[in-house]
């Protein structure tokens, strides 16, 4: 992740806005002068209820949503499907690009949900699962991000018209994550 994806934030942009990352993801490309780029955004605001209030205008915003889970807390996986069903009133969908992960699974001995707790979920919300760890060496982290990013591609162009005639570009550009 760390060689495909560069970080576009001054150092104190990202102190001053701790919950806010932006990364430009670059594609491969037949012609070297300019390869296609596609920003993304992360917005991180887990924990952090001061931006609970906001959390519907980033997600009004969102082309597509990491719904994260630690596997070692069984309160975040039980509040996930409270956020897929926030997500999908806010964008008055019925299907959205998401994808379920759980992180942390290097701490195996501390594990509360298990893979198939977090399989049958994302079956049952109807996204894709994916399981994770930023311990170092990372564990599909990059994995994850390509994921979300194929999966915000592979909309239907339908819906990403919809999608796009409802929202200016603006601040956020091509792909938000939440």
């Amino acid at each position: 992740m760390y060689q495909k994806f560069r970080c576009c934030v001054s150092k104190q942009k990202a102190q001053k806005y701790k919950c806010v990352d932006k990364i430009q993801l670059i594609s491969h490309s037949p012609s070297k002068k300019s390869p296609p780029r596609d920003c993304i955004f992360i917005l991180d605001t887990a924990g952090q209820e001061e931006f609970s209030a906001m959390r519907e205008q980033y997600m009004r915003k969102g082309d597509g949503f990491l719904l994260v889970y630690s596997v070692t807390d069984k309160q975040s996986y039980e509040n996930i499907i409270n956020f897929h069903t926030q997500i999908l009133r806010v964008k008055d969908r019925d299907v959205y690009p998401m994808l379920l992960v759980a992180n942390k699974v290097d701490l195996v001995h501390l594990r509360k949900v298990t893979e198939e707790m977090g399989r049958d979920l994302a079956q049952k919300l109807g996204i894709p699962y994916i399981e994770t760890s930023a311990k170092d060496p990372p564990l599909n982290v990059d994995a994850a991000f390509q994921e979300v990013v194929r999966i915000i591609r592979n909309q239907p162009p339908a819906d990403m018209e919809k999608s796009r005639r409802k929202k200016k570009r603006g601040f956020f550009g091509r792909c938000t994550i939440i």
